[in-house]
């Protein structure tokens, strides 16, 4: 197996553990005598994994098939990737805050990985899988752009169904205007600077192929390596016969 394969493996390996997680914080919320399904998908974690589970399988199988990944799904992998490490980072804060404020947040084990194993796995595949290329700028507007269209559709929903998935967004449990558009806006900065990171990274040669030239033969980085590159070494040795 190539190490182009290995990565599809594994991104299959986690959709799948996601869809695992996803039906566990399910069954779990049912515990609850608040739970209603509406409630779950309107959580932007779920949301936004459910979009992962579906990107992360057609990014697996184009892995396995050992095609690069072509620029669509780049921005969207940067696009999926920036809204669930996002998501992870918001949740740890929320976390941090009901404790300081006297509430109490289980932490159940498909939380811990929707919010945090699995982000930190694929952001580990973003920096390290060979065949990633670039993704769009427009990936930090579509992200911005998706949470503040979230935002408007829980701020509308949350007074009809009389719940709102962060305290911040319930007008009760905030001191006033300052403190929502507060934290309105450190969410924004946090959404945008970590989809503007991804995207970043995007314009670096991933990690492995960096590594495999000192230290992986030449027969076998020729599988691994992006296509892109081959195709440029393949130029340079034709134009240093000429």
């Amino acid at each position: 197996m190539t190490v182009r394969a290995a990565f599809g493996a594994l991104r299959l390996g986690m959709a799948g553990l996601c869809v695992v997680a996803l039906v566990a914080r399910f069954i779990w919320g049912l515990g609850s005598a608040t739970f209603t399904a509406g409630n779950f998908f309107a959580y932007l974690t779920v949301q936004s994994n459910m979009v992962f589970v579906v990107v992360s399988v057609l990014a697996g199988i184009l892995a396995l098939r050992g095609t690069d990944d072509p620029a669509w799904l780049d921005t969207m992998r940067a696009t999926v990737l920036s809204l669930t490490m996002s998501s992870g980072a918001v949740f740890g804060f929320l976390v941090e805050q009901a404790g300081a404020r006297g509430f109490r947040i289980d932490v159940p084990w498909s939380d811990q990985v929707l919010h945090f194993w699995l982000p930190s796995v694929a952001l580990l595949d973003w920096i390290i899988a060979p065949g990633r290329g670039r993704a769009l700028w427009r990936t930090v507007s579509i992200v911005l752009g998706f949470t503040v269209g979230w935002g408007v559709f829980t701020l509308i929903r949350g007074p009809i169904v009389g719940w709102y998935p962060y305290f911040f967004l319930d007008p009760a449990q905030v001191s006033g205007p300052a403190e929502f558009f507060l934290f309105g806006a450190f969410a924004l900065a946090l959404f945008g600077s970590i989809s503007t990171a991804l995207v970043a990274i995007s314009r670096t040669q991933p990690l492995y192929p960096r590594w495999a030239e000192r230290h992986v033969p030449r027969a076998e980085l020729a599988v691994t390596r992006p296509r892109t590159a081959r195709v440029r070494a393949a130029l340079s040795r034709l134009a240093g016969r000429r």
